[in-house]
């Protein structure tokens, strides 16, 4: 509305509703939409009592996330249960050739153990008891029995009979990358053989024992340490003290195999109280006896070249 003045007074003038737009625009104040956009541009639109319009492209978002929703969640569990089925898969396979259940056992030691253990190898003279301890028909851990075998003990004392040869070969001007991988090569493969000769033995002569490989290997690996302190009194000392204390050494594998290994092959005999004189049971002694010997020779064979 505009008034102009007139004679008698103001009279009231209706303007365009397009100049009033344009007043109000030079003016600098606010300029209310005139109309609504109703364009649909992906943009809601008020109706009624402010209630705001989900535009087409909001509503196809919402019920696409409806759909897919459903279907990730299937696809995650169908992918989840695949994966644990072929997980179960291999662990059985894998468990059938490695005995990974086992293998915890035999590492189940800690610092007393292998002290204990240590001693035990280098001073058998004096040890007792050499039966293994069972709890419900189960050999109580490493840990808590000195007798128990482990594969702890062999597993370091490899690793440390390589790195002490690669020291002497250094100290000898003989070292190269080569030589230290026979000399690891070869021991390693001469275990296996030892082991592998072990169980054709039993088997010939039917030995009824509690004996695995892995007991085995255990046995077999212990003489690594009576080699690590030969060469090692080698290196300080000289010739002589590698060969006298390697002959110690010696000596103490070889009492610890016999105390050891007796109660092993010869618990048929234990079992019935009486010792049985016949041909099996002088087989079983010879085996036993000739176990017990391979140890001396495999560590003069695998150190005697080591010291010069």
């Amino acid at each position: 509305m505009d008034y102009t003045p007139t004679q008698s007074g103001f009279r009231q003038r209706k303007l365009h509703p397009i100049t009033r737009l344009r007043n109000s625009s030079r003016d600098g104040s606010d300029v209310s939409q005139l109309f609504d956009d109703t364009s649909g541009g992906g943009t809601g639109s008020q109706m009624g009592c402010g209630n705001q319009y989900v535009g087409p492209q909001a509503a196809g978002f919402s019920g696409q996330s409806l759909l897919s929703d459903p279907m990730s969640n299937l696809a995650m569990a169908y992918g989840s249960s695949l994966a644990s089925q072929g997980k179960e898969m291999v662990d059985k396979n894998l468990d059938r050739f490695i005995p990974f259940s086992k293998l915890k056992y035999y590492f189940a030691v800690d610092t007393v153990y292998v002290g204990k253990k240590l001693g035990l190898l280098v001073f058998p003279y004096l040890h007792e008891n050499w039966e293994v301890n069972y709890q419900r028909d189960t050999p109580v851990a490493p840990r808590y029995d000195v007798n128990a075998p482990d594969l702890y003990i062999p597993a370091m004392g490899f690793i440390t009979y390589v790195l002490v040869a690669g020291l002497a070969l250094g100290t000898q001007n003989r070292f190269s990358p080569e030589l230290l991988g026979v000399q690891a090569s070869s021991a390693l493969v001469w275990l296996i053989m030892e082991v592998l000769a072990i169980l054709l033995s039993l088997y010939l002569v039917a030995v009824t024992t509690d004996l695995t490989i892995i007991d085995l290997v255990a046995f077999s690996g212990y003489k690594y340490v009576g080699m690590i302190i030969g060469v090692v009194a080698g290196l300080i000392f000289g010739k002589l003290a590698y060969y006298m204390s390697l002959l110690w050494c010696c000596v103490a594998v070889f009492v610890f195999m016999i105390r050891t290994l007796r109660l092993k092959l010869l618990s048929e005999a234990a079992a019935e109280g009486r010792l049985v004189r016949g041909a099996r049971n002088q087989l079983r002694m010879y085996l036993t006896m000739s176990i017990a010997v391979a140890q001396p020779v495999f560590m003069y064979w695998f150190t005697y070249r080591l010291i010069r």
